[in-house]
């Protein structure tokens, strides 16, 4: 199996196995597709190792069927590997202006409680927030109070956060920031979403 290099070694007075299990955030953002597809293939390894995973779906619809839902919840239930939960918070699509926007505010805001919940009590060792850039870009969620949070996690969770515009604080406080970005894509040309591709 190959074995990652690190560029630098900080003089962080950890050793290299402290070093190795430090917990991480992750950040996926950019106008790209595979934001959330890339959180959800660390699931899948999270749940190869054995560990708890819960999602937390921030604004898309609690309606949506997302073919990862299904797969992860199939893996989780198994018993082979790690357990999933998955928590829907958001009635409306990402980008698209509804009127349910108090609701969704509402829903979001629930759902970052929840997820500081699960942080304080170690529910999980990985979350994925998917989407979860949105409502600190709209400004549903105070910024200053996710990395507060994050920062000041206990145990070794990772946490892996999705969206577009991800905000420059988080940005800095990551520890693993991915940009996709989009040099093409079927829909520039006028095609739909598809069944096995886009969800």
């Amino acid at each position: 199996m190959p074995q990652g290099q690190p560029s630098v070694v900080p003089d962080d007075g950890l050793t290299t196995r402290q070093r190795r299990n430090r917990p991480l955030v992750f950040v996926h953002t950019g106008i790209g597709k595979g934001k959330s597809t890339a959180a959800f293939g660390l699931a899948l390894r999270a749940w190869n190792q054995g560990w708890p995973i819960g999602v937390f779906q921030f604004v898309k619809s609690a309606k949506w069927k997302v073919g990862e839902e299904n797969a992860l919840r199939v893996l989780g239930a198994s018993g082979e590997g790690g357990s999933v939960d998955w928590h829907k918070m958001g009635e409306g699509w990402s980008w698209v202006q509804r009127d349910a926007q108090v609701d969704n505010e509402e829903k979001a805001r629930e759902g970052w409680e929840q997820v500081k919940r699960d942080l304080a009590a170690e529910t999980y060792k990985l979350y994925v927030l998917d989407e979860f850039a949105y409502p600190m870009h709209w400004g549903w969620i105070d910024v200053d109070e996710v990395v507060r949070v994050l920062r000041d996690r206990p145990g070794t969770q990772h946490v892996v956060i999705t969206g577009r515009n991800a905000p420059e604080k988080l940005i800095e406080f990551a520890d693993l920031v991915t940009d996709m970005s989009k040099v093409k894509h079927p829909m520039d040309a006028g095609q739909k979403g598809q069944r096995g591709i886009e969800w």
